[in-house]
């Protein structure tokens, strides 16, 4: 498979990249990229979440009323939770979320959504560039150029460029990785993918 190489004014160079169709022509598997895209939300959980059980909430423990003979239900002390302010039941806990994937399984993912991308014509190849300082407006000009402007965009080269990096940071919706730090999340969160020349070489390796 091959795509028009772009220069960052948004015009064709004449020549073309290679995508190596064993990455960008696969069959996806959708539950393969389901369950790295689990995986990933799940490892940004902090899981410090905690409600307060009986035996944490602050009140007497004095038994309300004796257990029998006085024609009502049995009831303890006031941190029941069956009472207001009392103690919540099975409420959350501190957990960790993180679990395993396979290493393939991984890889899989990645390929699929790859190949999603590729399919939908997100996807563009541009010369290796790079700017002198870091200014929004200049990295704004590049998504214009390429008709990406206003969209989430995912830019990934082959090394991380500070001045790039500091150029997208402040516009909406953009984002810079490296082609080694890639994962399935991060593929399909955007409307279009801005992909350099060093950066394919990086991921036709996968």
């Amino acid at each position: 498979m091959e795509l028009a190489i772009y220069n960052i004014k948004g015009e064709d160079t004449g020549r073309k990249a290679v995508l190596n169709d064993q990455v960008f022509a696969i069959d996806a598997n959708e539950h393969a990229v389901y369950l790295d895209v689990k995986q990933y939300l799940a490892n940004q959980r902090q899981g410090t979440h905690k409600s307060k059980e009986r035996s944490e909430v602050s009140g007497s423990t004095r038994k309300l009323h004796k257990q029998k003979g006085g024609g009502g239900s049995r009831i303890g002390d006031i941190n029941s939770p069956v009472l207001v302010g009392g103690g919540r039941v099975f409420g959350p806990r501190p957990r960790d979320y993180r679990f395993k994937l396979n290493k393939k399984l991984k890889n899989l993912a990645r390929k699929s959504a790859l190949t999603v991308k590729v399919q939908e014509n997100q996807i563009v190849i541009v010369e290796d560039f790079t700017f002198e300082a870091p200014k929004t407006k200049d990295f704004v000009n590049v998504t214009r150029n390429l008709k990406l402007e206003g969209k989430k965009v995912l830019l990934v080269s082959a090394e991380a460029n500070e001045n790039v990096y500091l150029s997208a940071r402040n516009v909406p919706g953009a984002k810079v990785m490296r082609a080694s730090d890639i994962n399935t999340y991060a593929l399909l969160d955007n409307k279009g993918i801005i992909l350099t020349e060093s950066g394919l070489d990086v991921i036709n390796k996968l």
